[in-house]
């Protein structure tokens, strides 16, 4: 297992250097001049202009910029901006908001997803069936974005003009009830995914030999479905669940605009307009590392979900 764990961990190398080079490339082809950008209207010397050319690097061809970079990188520091505030520190303020928006809405992805999944399999064929699937297809269709401000003007404005105050529809000033109807529109998408991954997997594992010999034995139902079924059904759930982990930290730019949230993907937005190349390639250097863990940890997993599967 050790070896195993080590083994992924070199192989994520040249996956995280692959992913620093492509960022870095794509905000260094951005038209536009950084220092301009960062002045805005304001006209600026050209004496100061030339002074943060050069501490900045940004005369120097594309490959020395980035191999300044990336020995920074690997000694901890992750540059800083053009105004001068280390990188670190805006990660550190923003990073806590989306991991606190992604964890809610991978709760309700797999508490929903699995639970709509589960309760469509087991009424495989019948109208509880094709109800659940046609709402997971008009979540689907339904854009991030029409969902966002939709929910948040029935749930966040009409019900507060109702007296009922149950979904902040701006700001993380109420703790964990922030996240709660912008994880929603986050993980909106991948439950209905998740609840259909579901309902297919477990409806096929329901129809092999071995179920209809737990069945045959006399054992409940309960059992048969937990213990056996819905064990083995959920190695997909979990892979899908580990993947969708990134997914959702990194889709996070329009549901944290439309509820006003502080977090990576309002950064991410305003770094890229402002061709803030050491925010933006820092921000996706931690979600590239957050997305391998996500997978290491599903590929441990298996093992403690199906003992067939070892690791040498």
């Amino acid at each position: 297992m050790g070896r195993y764990i080590i083994r992924r961990l070199i192989q994520a190398i040249p996956v995280l250097l692959g992913a620093t080079l492509l960022i870095y490339a794509i905000v260094f082809a951005l038209p536009g001049d950084p220092i301009a950008a960062l002045a805005g209207e304001k006209r600026v010397n050209p004496n100061v202009v030339a002074v943060l050319r050069e501490q900045y690097h940004l005369n120097d061809p594309f490959l020395v910029q980035y191999w300044h970079y990336l020995t920074g990188l690997f000694g901890g520091d992750f540059g800083t901006t053009f105004a001068g505030v280390p990188v670190t520190d805006i990660m550190a303020g923003k990073f806590q908001v989306t991991v606190n928006l992604a964890v809610t809405a991978l709760v309700m992805e797999a508490v929903i997803g699995v639970g709509l999944g589960l309760y469509a399999a087991l009424r495989h064929g019948r109208a509880q069936d094709s109800m659940v699937l046609a709402a997971t297809l008009v979540l689907i269709s339904i854009p991030v974005l029409v969902t966002g401000f939709v929910l948040q003007l029935l749930l966040g404005v009409r019900l507060r003009q109702a007296g009922i105050d149950l979904f902040p529809v701006a700001g993380v000033a109420e703790g964990w009830r922030s996240y709660l109807l912008p994880g929603f529109v986050l993980a909106g998408t991948s439950i209905a995914y998740l609840t259909r991954l579901t309902r297919n997997s477990l409806a096929e594992i329901l129809r092999t030999d071995y179920i209809r010999t737990a069945v045959a034995k006399g054992l409940s139902r309960r059992r048969v479905v937990g213990r056996h079924a819905l064990r083995n059904a959920l190695i997909p759930l979990v892979t899908y669940l580990g993947a969708d982990l990134g997914v959702l930290m990194g889709g996070a730019v329009i549901t944290e605009t439309i509820f006003n949230l502080p977090g990576i993907g309002q950064q991410l937005f305003s770094s890229v307009y402002l061709r803030e190349q050491s925010v933006v390639v820092g921000i996706v250097t931690v979600l590239v590392l957050i997305y391998i863990l996500a997978n290491l940890v599903v590929d441990l997993l298996y093992a403690v979900l199906d003992p067939r599967i070892r690791y040498e």
